[in-house]
Formats: structure tokens, sequence, C-alpha cells
């Protein structure tokens, strides 16, 4: 909790800011003084991530418009953008982005004390905060989250605006041919209305303010150093462990993107593990099994195995975790480091109805955060490590006590 106050303390600490900047520094100083190495590596980050999608949003908007007199215009226009959109959500090559301007930004990174380990295991966290915005009311939230839980795939605001810029494409292709019926007008109209309510959303992101971020994700931050005090007492025998601190996460994680394509030459894909932890101030334990912005990418399969022989295990004892699998529309820090071929997953605490209360409003303060909330994710953190590490040992002939 004193972790939790300190970063909170640091206001407005957005990606690019010097509130953020500051909040770098004193973790790497935290951790120095834990007796880890520790450095700020400096990278460049596009806080204005709102005003890009809004502004895929507004040409896909303008494009369908267009496309009611001149369909080919029109349909070069919607796939321009839908490429944009598609590579810049799956932190491939930035179009659009590229547009707007970047500032500097940090990730805090403390190397492991064993480099002939068999394996490596990355502890990660967000250590920036996000904006607020109409979005994020509880009550739209809440009822987001009930939808969500009775479909049976899961959703989330960046796949809804995606997909609807994607079918507007043969919808576009029709009027190309020459098919232009009450048919194809009326199967345009609904994914040409919610891009205009994607550019309204979205702005008005961008113009609200910053938030406290306690939960979200001071908690996850706090978490990670507790874990890495604990497994430099008592270290683990087939793991170096490294701690990773991301800035720019809130813009849609540039900083995790830029760590791994600075670090994806020196870290082997086979034996380097990226345990991401994520708000995890209120609720009981998730682990996620799925996510993606845009389409779901299974986790990797033995962390979820491992988590999820966790979770089964604490069912049959006191049930402290209530641990569950979490396939989300979503994605964390835990994505760059997967789609560039790493083995990973994220822990964070989720409500019954899997979403946080108060995330991304001004609520997120330190007094809203749970002790016990906090308390089960650093156990199911520590038992993951601790089962990683034996199964390293198991795999590569090495005795584990």
């Amino acid at each position: 909790m004193d972790v939790i106050r300190e970063l909170c303390s640091f206001e407005n600490r957005l990606a690019g800011t010097d509130a953020e900047r500051r909040a770098a520094n004193r973790l790497a100083t935290r951790l120095r003084d834990g007796g880890r190495r520790a450095e700020t590596e400096p990278t460049y980050v596009h806080p204005k991530y709102g005003l890009v999608h809004a502004t895929h949003c507004a040409l896909g908007f303008a494009a369908s418009l267009l496309a009611i007199v001149q369909p080919a215009i029109g349909f070069a226009i919607v796939l321009a953008t839908a490429v944009s959109m598609y590579l810049d959500l799956n932190y491939r090559t930035y179009l659009l982005r590229r547009l707007f301007f970047r500032r500097a930004s940090q990730n805090v990174v403390s190397p492991g004390k064993r480099a002939d380990a068999p394996a490596r295991v990355l502890l990660c966290a967000h250590y920036d905060a996000a904006r607020t915005g109409a979005a994020f009311d509880p009550k739209r939230v809440a009822r987001g989250a009930r939808l969500a839980a009775r479909l049976p795939l899961p959703i989330g605001p960046f796949r809804i605006l995606f997909w609807s810029l994607a079918i507007l494409l043969p919808i576009l292709g029709a009027r190309m041919a020459g098919i232009d019926s009450a048919l194809i007008s009326l199967l345009q109209v609904p994914p040409t209305l919610i891009l205009l309510v994607g550019v309204f959303m979205l702005t008005d992101i961008e113009l609200s303010d910053v938030v406290p971020g306690a939960n979200d994700n001071a908690s996850g931050v706090a978490t990670v150093l507790s874990l890495a005090q604990e497994l430099g007492a008592d270290p683990p025998a087939n793991l170096d462990v490294w701690v990773v601190l991301t800035g720019g996460e809130e813009c849609l994680q540039e900083g995790m993107r830029s760590f791994v394509r600075t670090h994806r030459a020196d870290l082997d894909r086979e034996t380097t593990y990226f345990v991401n932890v994520d708000t995890v101030g209120h609720g009981n334990v998730r682990f996620e099994t799925g996510a993606g912005w845009v389409i779901t990418y299974p986790l990797d399969r033995r962390l979820v195995e491992l988590c999820d022989a966790i979770a089964t295990a604490d069912r049959q004892d006191s049930n402290r975790y209530q641990a569950q699998p979490l396939v989300h529309g979503l994605a964390g820090d835990s994505m760059p480091p997967r789609i560039a071929g790493f083995p990973a997953t994220a822990i964070t605490c989720l409500n019954d109805l899997n979403y946080v209360p108060g995330y991304h409003t001004p609520d997120d303060t330190p007094d809203r955060v749970d002790p016990a909330a906090l308390d089960r994710a650093h156990g199911f953190a520590l038992e993951l490590v601790r089962a990683l590490d034996r199964d390293v040992g198991r795999r590569s002939g090495r005795v584990t006590e």
C-alpha cells in the first residue's frame, strides 16, 4: 500500500509526461535500494491513441458516405483505414499513428542475477495512468460486462470499431459492382453509425482528465516489487528473475512493444516467460488464456496449464484465490510478447462479471484498493513462479527441491 500511495502521488502520470518520468526514476531507485540492478530505458510513445483511432473511425465514416456517390474511392479509403487500424492494434507497423506527435517515455528494467539459469521469467507491470471519459462510466461498463457474459465470443470496444470498419468492405464492394439496392443501403447504416459513435467516444477520452491509477496499475507495480523482493530472498533454482515496469501502456502497450523490439534478439523465445500483473486491487484472481484488441490470441499453453493446476489445487483446499481463466476482448502488456512469439500470460483481479468498478475513473484511488485482493494476486503469482521453476527443472534435467 505504501508503494501504491507513493506512485499515486505522481499525479497525472500520463505516458510521455514529466510525472511519468519522475515515477520511473523513483521505481528504479526502489529496485536499487532492494539490491537489484535497475535502469531506465528510453523510448518514444504516441500518447494520443484516442485521436489516432478517432481519426480511423472518422475516415471510415466519411468514406462510407462518399461511397454512395463514388464507390471505388470510398472502398479504397476504407480498405487503407482498416489495414492501418489492424496493424496498429496488433503492434505490427504504425501507419496513421506516425502522423501524430510522439513523446519521450521510459521502461524500468531490472535484469536478474543468474544469466546462466536454464530459463528466465519477466515480472511485468505498467506504471503510467490513463485518462477517463464517458466510455468508462461505471453503469455503462457494468451493462457492457453483463452483455459480454451472455455472448459466445469475447467483445471489446476496439473489436466493435474495427469489425464495423471491416464489414463496410463487402458492402462497398457490392456498390462498386453496381449493386445499389435498398438492402445494401440498410446494411451500410449500422457500421457507419458505430464509427461515428467511435469518433465522439475516443475524442471524449482525449479531452478527459488523467485518473489516479491506484488499481490500474499501481497495484500491479506494488505486487511485482513485492514478488521481486521475496524471490530475491529465496531465489528459484532454475529461473533468472527480471522486473520490467513499462511506461506507455495506456497508449496501447507502446512501452512493452518497445521493450520486446529492443530485446528480442537477446531473449530466447523458448525459455523466456512473461508474466504481466495488471489491476489486482479489487476482486478475485483471473489468469489470461486468451486476449487481443481485434482477434483472440491464445496465451502460452504451458503457463495456462500451470495456472489452471494452481487454481484447481486451491479450490480443493481453501479456495483462497477463487481463480478462474479469462478470455476477453481487450489486451495488456502480455500481448506484444505473445505476438512476438514469447510465452506470456497475465494475472489480474476482477469481480464476478469480470470487470473492476471504478476502472479508468477518478475513483481509482489508493483508499479503494483492497489489500486482500493484493494478497491473493501476490500469492497466486508467487505460486506460478515456483511452479514454473519446478517445471523448468524437470525439463532441463535439474533436480528441484
